[in-house]
């Protein structure tokens, strides 16, 4: 059982930068803040780099940094290298990325309340989405296997 909680944790590692590439938004017009008619994690963190570099340091620390510090802390719990003692660090890693995905869903909210504005969800954010929950299901899922 720890062989497989390692390797599909150890896919996140793949799967988490596909998913920052990938669109998580689609727009008839230009995206208010981002100048884009399509936005993934990447190049929403470069356009608010422009405007505010303090927000892009924030997104980047709860989009890029947490869930992928998470995700090979998990996997050297898995490994022996890290003992279990770190699993509530490891659940505040992932809660800090599913404050992103929150951030990200209050975006899509207020855009969509804009009468002038048409946005449509990508696959980059049910990617997303899914990567931040798998993660989350296997750090509790390794609570018990250690």
């Amino acid at each position: 059982m720890r062989h497989v909680l390692l390797i599909s944790n150890l896919s996140l590692l793949i799967l988490f930068p596909l998913a920052w590439s990938l669109p998580l938004l689609r727009s008839g017009l230009d995206l208010p803040f981002f100048g884009l008619e399509e936005i993934s994690v990447l190049s929403g963190i470069g356009a608010l780099w422009q405007s505010d570099p303090a927000l892009a340091v924030l997104i980047a620390a709860l989009a890029l940094v947490s869930p992928y510090a998470k995700t090979l802390a998990l996997a050297a719990l898995h490994l022996g290298f890290l003992s279990a003692r770190a699993l509530p660090l490891l659940h505040l890693l992932g809660k800090l990325a599913m404050a992103d995905i929150f951030l990200l869903a209050l975006y899509i909210v207020i855009a969509r309340g804009v009468s002038f504005a048409r946005i449509e969800t990508a696959p980059g954010l049910y990617l997303f989405t899914l990567c931040v929950l798998a993660s989350l299901v296997l750090s509790l899922a390794s609570r018990g296997r250690r």
